[in-house]
């Protein structure tokens, strides 16, 4: 089967928690298009790659069937709280587990009650699908592991979703600069952080607009090295190695989160 559609959604909470909020709202309004779009396309499984679920040693893979609970982000536990609920296909963890070992990545399968979910995955996937009925394949993101090999983990997953026969959905889970506001402001005044980088994420966006997967890693890998941003654009990767045919980007919202900048892409596949 096949890779049916890729995004990049935004980690961060507070547009979920503060939906109104007027600098967030386009970036709530384009997450809950890409959600509906990507329910009605009734895909087997989310491939998630999130930058804020953070792996050190081994490579991890989520493995729990089921996941629920009521989750409080570490940095913004006072806008309150994120209830949630996750399916995962074991069987296709299972597989990326075994290639990924194969392939010489040390990973594992984590399977436990009350694994700390991270907020991202959780964001993201409370957009896509609330309800919990598209099972997911859930990969870490790990400290040690560079652009190359990031990439290298979306190719396991791709190959592993081909060879099962299911139809995926990748959804890439990160920021875009990653400089924060350090004070306090009224939220309805959040601003890209520094005027440097509103222009670096800008240019990102301009370039990766028309651009194949070579291009798309050129762009990324550039503004990664001349920007702070979230993880070194890895995000990006997953998306490169989970997708050999891209076409361009459709940026759908472009806007801050509490200074850092955020954005809600469409990657288009030939």
């Amino acid at each position: 089967m096949t890779i049916v559609s890729a995004f990049l959604l935004p980690g961060n909470p507070l547009p979920t928690l503060h939906p109104d909020n007027a600098p967030w709202r386009p970036l709530v309004a384009a997450c809950n298009e890409v959600g509906a779009a990507i329910r009605a396309t009734k895909p087997d499984v989310l491939l998630i790659y999130s930058t804020q679920w953070y792996a050190v040693l081994d490579q991890l893979w989520q493995a729990r069937a089921e996941i629920a609970g009521v989750h409080v982000d570490e940095q913004w536990h006072d806008h309150g709280d994120l209830p949630f609920r996750l399916r995962t296909d074991t069987t296709l963890a299972a597989e990326c587990v075994a290639r990924a070992n194969a392939a010489g990545i040390k990973s594992k399968g984590v399977d436990y009650d009350g694994f700390p979910i991270d907020t991202g995955t959780i964001v993201a996937t409370g957009f896509v699908d609330p309800e919990a009925k598209i099972p997911t394949l859930i990969a870490a993101c790990n400290l040690y592991h560079d652009f190359e090999k990031t990439e290298g983990l979306g190719a396991i997953a791709r190959d592993a979703v081909l060879a099962q026969g299911k139809r995926a959905v990748v959804l890439a889970v990160g920021g875009l600069s990653s400089n924060y506001i350090d004070h306090d402001i009224d939220l309805s005044d959040d601003h890209i952080a520094k005027s440097d980088d509103d222009a670096a994420n800008r240019q990102f966006l301009a370039a990766i607009t028309d651009a194949d997967g070579a291009g798309l890693r050129m762009a990324a890998l550039d503004y990664a090295a001349s920007t702070g941003t979230d993880m070194g654009m890895k995000h990006i990767a997953w998306i490169l190695g989970t997708c050999r045919n891209i076409r361009g980007a459709d940026v759908k919202a472009y806007g801050p989160t509490y200074g850092a900048g955020a954005a809600v892409i469409e990657f288009k596949l030939a």
